[in-house]
């Protein structure tokens, strides 16, 4: 008998050496059974090609060109890397608020269809149908649950937002590290954030002190890539930053180098933005000057600081303290942008290090416009039963700090959102356009460039599909699944053109519709523009 008897795997399936006669080492047998390696490993491409990571980051409350690569002056190196060699879309639309937004992208459906068109809930919305149960509806799938069957190892670290009773752990992912319930939260305050399943120890646990969410987030998305690796598993992993959202929290060095930048004011720096828009190729020269400020919306006097309904004000008008008081939360703002750069940075390093960045699709992108809430001097405090405080001489220092709960206001989020008309909630431009950067070497081109073709949240989905070769369920868990609504970007980053298609927009009474260059927008205050 032959003492050679080598195994080969192939699909699963083994295939062992056998032989009913004699024969030496490296004889006929050898060379039958090395002939029937090749010819198996020939059938598949020399070799089943391996599955890619996926790696998703969403900014909260991000502003259309706050980016580097997008034309802003705050520091983003590791993001503007990432976009120079790969593709940028100038026409991706969110939809308008952070939790919609995450249940478009989770499942590849509009908000209404995966059951969160409005808020998260503790209870279905009454009288408002099965679109506004405010959690995920058992009718449809997320990303996660997708690709299990097909061996991937899935994680989520930061804001949920996509209410807990349809959590992290419920909905397909293995490990999660944050908070599931509610928008936003202190980022000095450790004890909000949780780790699950419950049960699994924390691995990364700073000292009170040292807490700080965003490096948290970013640590623990490493700490998560690092588990994936260790399964010899591919992976997703999604990293929900609550970052620039309101609280405007950062650690003080990283605020200071920021805050001379920002007393030069809004419109000065809407300027430089616009004219760096057009040389990076975002838009087109069309001769066309800056568009004026943004309204501040309609609302309460004492909460819109007086401006409701009116023009933000030019920057020159204010007297020298409100404008220390606002160049301070700016600044705060892009150190908080910048901190997700940072892990960013970090992240890309691991994958270099590893070898596994050419095997890694990256997205990045934000869940709705820049957050104009509530006046052009923003608040403090928690939202609408907040106060704007003027914060003056040492009192800067205090901005930003522990326990404190700013926000930037409708002025510098329309320097977020430049060139772009109104904010978050509504369905303007300024409202529902995210920048989007999509990074997978070898497979999106370097010359793929600026995308101009409309895309939405809920063509992530598709798009990963594509990416991994996984399948979409028509059931799950005994209920018919509906149809995906996205499609796959991968065409248009192959220079290819997407069927022109109606995209739908409504959140809280603002609605608009978009096909190819038209555009029409009902808000609750305006019946409709074109």
């Amino acid at each position: 008998m032959c003492p050679f008897k080598p195994v080969i795997v192939f699909n699963g399936i083994q295939f062992k050496r056998s032989c009913s006669y004699e024969c030496k080492p490296f004889g006929i047998c050898d060379v039958v059974w090395f002939c029937f390696g090749l010819l198996l490993l020939a059938d598949v491409g020399w070799a089943e090609e391996k599955k890619p990571n996926i790696l998703v980051i969403l900014a909260d409350d991000l502003g259309y060109s706050d980016l580097g690569c997008y034309g802003g002056e705050i520091s983003t190196p590791n993001i503007d890397r990432l976009a120079n060699n790969g593709a940028r879309f100038t026409n991706f639309y969110n939809s308008a608020r952070c939790c919609p937004s995450r249940a478009s992208l989770m499942t590849g459906l509009y908000p209404t269809q995966a059951g969160i068109g409005d808020f998260t809930t503790p209870k279905p919305a009454a009288n408002k149908g099965p679109g506004y149960l405010g959690r995920l509806r058992n009718d449809c799938v997320t990303i996660a649950e997708v690709l299990k069957p097909s061996g991937y190892r899935c994680y989520y670290v930061g804001k949920w937002h996509m209410h807990p009773q349809t959590g992290p752990i419920d909905r397909g992912f293995d490990e999660f590290y944050g908070y599931t319930n509610d928008h936003s939260h202190d980022q000095f305050d450790k004890d909000y954030y949780e780790r699950l399943p419950k049960g699994h120890p924390k691995e990364i646990d700073p000292p009170e002190q040292d807490f700080y969410a965003t490096d948290v987030f970013n640590r623990y998305a490493l700490e998560f890539m690092q588990q994936g690796k260790r399964s010899q598993q591919p992976w997703l992993l999604f990293l929900g930053h609550s970052s620039p959202h309101f609280p405007l929290q950062a650690p003080k060095e990283r605020v200071d180098r920021y805050y001379e930048r920002y007393l030069q004011g809004w419109d000065t720096l809407r300027g430089q933005r616009f004219d760096r828009m057009k040389q990076l190729g975002l838009l087109r020269e069309t001769g066309q000057p800056l568009p004026v400020r943004s309204e501040v919306p309609v609302d309460e006097e004492r909460i819109a600081n007086g401006f409701a309904g009116k023009q933000n004000p030019a920057w020159d008008s204010l007297d020298k303290d409100r404008q220390r008081d606002l160049a301070r939360r700016m600044a705060v703002y892009a150190a908080m942008v910048e901190s997700i750069d940072r892990g960013v940075g970090e992240l890309v390093k691991h994958l270099e290090d590893t070898h596994e960045l050419a095997n890694t699709l990256i997205l990045i992108l934000s869940d709705n416009g820049a957050c104009y809430e509530w006046g052009p001097f923003g608040f403090d405090g928690v939202s609408r039963k907040g106060e704007t405080v003027l914060y003056s001489d040492s009192g800067l220092d205090r901005v930003g700090g522990r326990g404190t709960h700013s926000s930037y206001g409708s002025a510098w989020a329309n320097l977020s959102n430049t060139p772009l008309r109104s904010y978050k909630h509504f369905t303007y431009e300024g409202g529902i356009g995210t920048p989007m950067i999509a990074h997978w070497p070898g497979r999106i081109s370097q010359k793929a460039g600026w995308i101009r073709t409309p895309a939405h949240l809920m063509d992530i989905m598709p798009t990963i599909l594509e990416a991994t070769g996984a399948s979409y369920p028509t059931s799950w868990r005994n209920e018919s699944i509906q149809p995906l609504e996205g499609v796959s970007l991968f065409p248009a980053m192959r220079g290819e053109v997407l069927e022109d298609r109606t995209l739908g927009f409504e959140h809280q009474g603002a609605r608009a519709l978009r096909k190819g260059i038209w555009k029409t927008v009902w808000t609750k205050r305006v019946p409709y523009t074109v």
